[in-house]
């Protein structure tokens, strides 16, 4: 039978999780803006402009509820393959939404940080990344983390390819590679794993992101599309979580 979606089996909780029981790190999947967009009639890049408020009302709904990581899968590797004037649009979007929040992310203490291949966006794009990371490098409230030109797989290969070149250089014994070293070589090295990642648009799938950090991760999946996912929605998946019994292969 496929998985039930969002409903939890447990009675409801208080509206604020005890603070013990709020995943230190979240992951969103943010899926459905074309659709949002496609149901009103409205070009799609007017999905990815209200998806873009979901992004920021989320962003802050976590750094309020106490969540310290929080990674958006902004867009992916596979992106790419979208037609040039969409990604043309979505790139502009990305640059202006950084340029706008960033004072807020100062404000709030939301320290910004990004993970992928960075080096194939544009340049526009690059240097505005870089001016708001540099920007909020104080904040310590939340780290927000946006996952750009990103695949889980290239990620590994990339990884693989970096201890690869070490242990023909000496610089490593093959022998004593285990997790630790690989997560330390990966893009995420500097920040724990996800504790709980929440899917929009109610697709089953992990859409090539971050396949070795979500391996014990807890997932919300909910129909709900992301330009309508807002501070109640986020609320309602850390209730969920909340409810859940972590066990990492135990008994």
């Amino acid at each position: 039978m496929p998985p039930t979606l969002t409903a939890p089996l447990a009675p409801p909780v208080p509206a604020d999780p005890d603070a013990s029981k709020v995943p230190r790190h979240v992951a969103v999947i943010m899926d459905g803006n074309g659709r949002w967009a496609r149901e009103r009639g409205l070009p799609r890049i007017k999905g990815h402009e209200e998806g873009s408020k979901s992004a920021g009302a989320v962003v802050q709904a976590c750094a309020d509820a106490g969540v310290q990581y929080l990674t958006l899968y902004a867009f992916s590797a596979e992106n790419w393959r979208r037609p040039a004037a969409e990604v043309s649009a979505l790139m502009k979007l990305l640059e202006r939404f950084l340029r706008e929040k960033t004072p807020e992310m100062i404000k709030n203490g939301v320290r910004l940080r990004a993970i992928g291949h960075l080096a194939d966006l544009p340049a526009a794009c690059r240097k505005q990344i870089a001016l708001s990371m540099e920007a909020t490098g104080n904040g310590q409230a939340l780290t927000l983390i946006l996952a750009l030109s990103y695949g889980g797989r290239n990620e590994i290969i990339d990884a693989v390819r970096r201890l690869a070149t070490q242990a023909a250089a000496g610089e490593i014994n093959p022998a004593e590679i285990d997790e630790a070293v690989f997560s330390g070589t990966l893009d995420t090295a500097d920040y724990p794993d996800p504790d709980l990642l929440i899917r929009t648009s109610g697709e089953m799938r992990l859409s090539n992101f971050l396949l070795w950090q979500l391996s014990y991760t807890e997932i919300y999946v909910t129909r709900k599309l992301w330009p309508d996912f807002r501070e109640a929605e986020l609320h309602e998946a850390l209730r969920d979580y909340a409810q859940r019994s972590r066990r990492f292969g135990a008994i």
